[in-house]
């Protein structure tokens, strides 16, 4: 999996024997700055676009052999032990609305160099049944978190944000929420020169701006009904620019986007999830212990926890469940949920490129 913080590849090995499955080992290969730039730049329209995403399909391609290879190694496994890589790509356009979403990644290049199975493409065919393509994760969330007694939102803060509600005899719902850790993370490189708030620290030195907050909060996609997806066409430096945060102090401005991600799941869980017991938080916004507390200080009837305390390492749930889709594709069997993207069916997800 790399998603939308663009900080490099997250890498699981899945053993399904035993649903839902077990975390073998993990492994993490970062971005070089020149991919991180040329992903960013992609992200928008620019000159000589299919001569640059090819390019940069292939070295994503030889990144995701090399961290298929190193993991294999840091398992003491065997290549010919593994089942298939699920290889989500990397996301540089996600537009639903008009019928597309485009994950770059060199899936046929990607089974060449490593001799494994690969499943990639997840997202279009949803897209191509109506669906928003994302999220995708809800249905392994459900498979791996759901409790016959215990109403769980799960929540995966990437880049961008999005929850998966669990409650016990209903129909899985989820959706995006909007920005997680995009706004956040570009605001740290921008003043800090680091590439995240490590920890919140900053954030939680700062004081929220409330008017900036309701403006921010006011835009349309928080209010629509789900289903629902964004991504960084939607949340970027250009749409954090229209509030003229220049005008407040920028630690300030660090935690009111730091809110704003919290609001925005809070008001997604009251409004949809309502009555849940428990908020599992995974991905890179399980770090942030300042957005963690603006979680739990927002939902006080609701336990804020990592996915840890289901024993779920919060690092490696996205990657395993790009490893459930892909064994979903080769057995046949959809993954997704039309309840959640609002396709008109279930669908069997991924392009399967043989070894």
């Amino acid at each position: 999996m790399s998603g939308t913080s663009l900080d490099g590849v997250d890498a699981a090995l899945v053993d399904f024997t035993s649903p839902p499955g077990r975390l073998v080992a993990s492994h993490f290969v970062p971005y070089s700055d020149e991919v991180r730039a040329e992903t960013l730049a992609l992200n928008a329209s620019g000159p000589d676009e299919l001569e640059r995403a090819a390019g940069l399909a292939n070295r994503l391609a030889a990144l995701y052999a090399r961290a298929t290879a190193e993991l294999i190694a840091r398992a003491g496994a065997r290549r010919e032990a593994v089942a298939a890589i699920g290889c989500h790509g990397q996301t540089v356009r996600h537009r639903p609305e008009r019928g597309y979403t485009i994950q770059l990644a060199n899936a046929a290049l990607l089974a060449e160099r490593s001799g494994v199975r690969v499943v990639a493409d997840f997202r279009s065919r949803d897209v191509a049944a109506g669906g928003q393509g994302a999220p995708l994760v809800p249905a392994f969330h459900a498979a791996c978190f759901a409790a016959p007694s215990v109403h769980r939102v799960i929540a995966n803060i990437g880049g961008i944000a999005n929850v998966t509600d669990l409650r016990p005899n209903a129909a899985v719902r989820g959706f995006d929420t909007g920005p997680g850790n995009v706004l956040i993370d570009a605001w740290a490189a921008r003043h800090l020169g680091t590439p995240y708030d490590g920890d919140g620290r900053w954030a939680a030195g700062g004081a929220v701006v409330d008017a900036l907050l309701a403006a921010m909060i006011a835009d349309p996609f928080f209010d629509r009904a789900p289903p629902k997806s964004t991504g960084r066409d939607d949340f970027n430096d250009a749409w954090v620019g229209r509030f003229s945060p220049g005008t407040y102090l920028p630690q300030d401005v660090q935690a009111t986007l730091t809110a704003l991600t919290a609001t925005a799941i809070a008001r997604a869980v009251e409004r949809y999830c309502g009555g849940a017991d428990e908020l599992l938080v995974c991905g890179g916004g399980a770090h942030n212990a300042t957005l963690l507390r603006e979680l739990a200080a927002r939902l006080p009837g609701t336990r804020v926890a990592t996915t840890a305390a289901a024993g779920v390492d919060p690092d490696w749930v996205e990657a395993m469940a790009f490893a459930w889709l892909a064994r979903q594709a080769i057995r046949g069997e959809s993954g997704s949920l039309p309840e959640v993207t609002g396709a008109l069916g279930p669908r069997v997800l991924g392009a399967v490129y043989p070894a």
